[in-house]
């Protein structure tokens, strides 16, 4: 895991050494471990390193291959990086280091924009060809590792987060209308290409972009997932056992794949404790475990350490229990929001950040359950939506999962801001999509390739990284995904969801932990507001920077202010944090 940086002129001009280094500056908690640079006429290119793979320095970057006339920076981890070494050696290649890194250079070189498809794992790169003076920007299926640009006739900018963007200056900081929308409708997801800043665009996942020395560009998508039956029937049997394997070889990649230690991030829940005993089944000896709790509201307990506990106990794992006092999580709360590449609505990306920055102190790379509810259909209103009839696809979703319907965005947001919905067509077209065999199958491929990337997994992602720790989330492998993806929908939503991991986990992990009611990372404090969390929220939104602002109608404002936990979305996330966290993100990072 790293960060990355770089600009390429258009017109003539040679980057400011000053903008690639104020960038740089910004990635220091992706990669810690080194610092490094380059510059050749219109581009340059920078990159904070966090040593995983080969901890020599050479594998340390911008990677130049003189032989080849490239130049890369990459953030993510290739877990196939082996054997297309082999491949890559018997067709001539050499290599001097033991990296992963190495390896998109030579396959750029063999198999050009391609290379991506035959790359496993999680990946934003850049590749400036020395001779053709193009730059090759990609990114991973499902987005795990973010990509954002900015353009104008000048140059083009891009890096790791949007914190970098905007500390190179000549950033339009005005608010997107359409972003605005899709952030309030679907629960803080922004669909690339938008962000929340007009002048800030992120590349799709699944896609690649090239860029010419004079500013023509071409994008193209590169992988889409197939959820139709497969032409040869499987029995349930089949599917169990095709699907099991497959998991557990993922888990054991995922570990292995490192030369530092791998942990992993124990909520509880059936996911992250399956990791768990996965690995315990693969002989995997110690296994560093980490969990993380609040304080108790009365309407909801803040932690779930009775099942992490008991997981930690039945594996005996080196497990570290962190309790978070409410006093900490309003005094920090700062902190996370400056780690948010884009604002965040998931109460959860708190708890990500304090449990990250204890995890960091003791190992590099953790594993993470992220993905699981979206692949395995575990979430509750999938469903509901599922045993709705008579509606359209878009309406099955939307009574179900978005935020705030149309009308009520326009009594949020005061005129300037008001516009013609842009999130309902957008879904209604992604879910219409073809290959997609029922409703279920359509619902889950957005999930997992478009609401997933701007939600748990950027979450996961921003706030791991702001302490230099990288998270593999074995469940978004892309194999597991694709056969999963082609498995019947009424065998996921079997037993109330996710039939096919509670299968594979009995036996293996504790009936406890597989039969409890599903459970979510709680941070009760941000979702039952009251007291200094309410006062917290008031002053953000009646200061005279949002005021100034005019983004949320004083009417809508003033009644959840009035009525601070009785105002949810159709997925409980409370409303007015949502409106909070947004104008704070908004002052935090200086935006107008």
């Amino acid at each position: 895991m790293c960060g990355i940086c770089g600009e390429l002129r258009f017109d003539g001009i040679k980057p400011d050494p000053k903008i690639l280094n104020n960038m740089g500056a910004c990635l220091v908690r992706r990669g810690p471990d080194n610092y490094g640079s380059y510059y050749n006429g219109p581009i340059a290119l920078g990159h904070r390193r966090l040593a995983i793979i080969d901890l020599t320095t050479a594998a340390n970057q911008p990677m130049l291959d003189q032989e080849l006339g490239l130049v890369l920076i990459f953030n993510g981890t290739i877990y196939n990086h082996l054997s297309l070494r082999q491949d890559l050696q018997a067709l001539g290649y050499r290599f001097s280091s033991h990296s992963d890194t190495e390896i998109i250079n030579k396959a750029y070189q063999e198999w050009g924009p391609n290379c991506v498809e035959k790359l496993d794992g999680m990946f934003a790169f850049a590749i400036w060809d020395l001779a053709k003076q193009t730059l090759f920007l990609a990114r991973d299926r499902f987005g795990i590792k973010p990509l954002y640009w900015s353009e104008n006739k000048q140059r083009l900018r891009f890096a790791s987060n949007t914190q970098a963007l905007l500390a190179s200056g000549d950033i339009d900081t005005d608010l997107d209308p359409i972003a605005l929308h899709h952030q309030f409708t679907l629960h803080g997801v922004v669909p690339a290409p938008h962000t929340i800043l007009k002048g800030i665009r992120k590349l799709p996942p699944a896609h690649w972009l090239l860029i010419h020395n004079d500013g023509t560009k071409h994008q193209q998508r590169y992988w889409k997932l197939i959820a139709t039956r497969p032409a040869e029937p499987k029995t349930d049997e089949d599917w169990q056992q095709l699907i099991a394997e497959t998991l557990q070889e993922t888990v054991k990649t995922h570990y292995a794949i490192a030369d530092v230690p791998v942990g992993v991030l124990l909520s509880g829940g059936l996911d992250s404790s399956l990791l768990v005993g996965i690995l315990s089944q693969a002989g995997i000896n110690p296994i560093y475990t980490f969990s993380v709790g609040f304080e108790d509201q009365p309407e909801e307990a803040g932690h779930e350490f009775a099942f992490s506990d008991l997981i930690a106990t039945t594996f005996a794992t080196k497990h570290h229990k962190i309790q978070i006092s409410n006093t900490e999580v309003l005094q920090r709360l700062p902190e996370a929001i400056d780690a948010m590449a884009e604002p965040m609505f998931g109460q959860d990306a708190l708890a990500f950040y304090l449990l990250a920055e204890q995890v960091s102190k003791q190992i590099k790379v953790v594993q993470s359950g992220q993905g699981a509810d979206e692949v395995f259909a575990g979430y509750f209103w999938y469903p509901r939506m599922a045993a709705e009839s008579g509606n359209s696809w878009l309406e099955r979703l939307q009574n179900h999962y978005f935020d705030r319907d149309h009308a009520e965005y326009q009594r949020m947001v005061t005129p300037n801001y008001q516009l013609t919905d842009p999130t309902a067509p957008l879904i209604a077209n992604l879910l219409a999509e073809p290959d997609a065999d029922e409703f279920l199958d359509a619902l889950l491929r957005l999930d997992v390739t478009t609401l997933i990337v701007d939600d748990p997994v950027k979450r996961v992602d921003n706030m791991t990284m702001a302490h230099g720790l990288e998270a593999r989330v074995p469940f978004l492998d892309h194999k597991l995904v694709e056969l999963v993806a082609q498995c019947p929908p009424e065998l996921k939503l079997r037993d109330g969801g996710k039939h096919l991991l509670k299968t594979m986990a009995r036996g293996l992990i504790p009936d406890a932990v597989i039969d409890r009611p599903k459970g979510y990372f709680p941070l009760p404090a941000l979702k039952y507001v009251r007291g200094k969390f309410l006062d917290f929220m008031r002053d953000i939104l009646q200061s005279p920077t949002a005021k100034s602002r005019g983004l949320y109608e004083p009417v809508y404002l003033n009644k959840l202010l009035a009525e601070p936990d009785q105002h949810y979305t159709r997925i409980q996330g409370n409303k007015l944090w949502h409106c909070a966290v947004l104008e704070y993100w908004l002052q935090r990072h200086l935006v107008r």
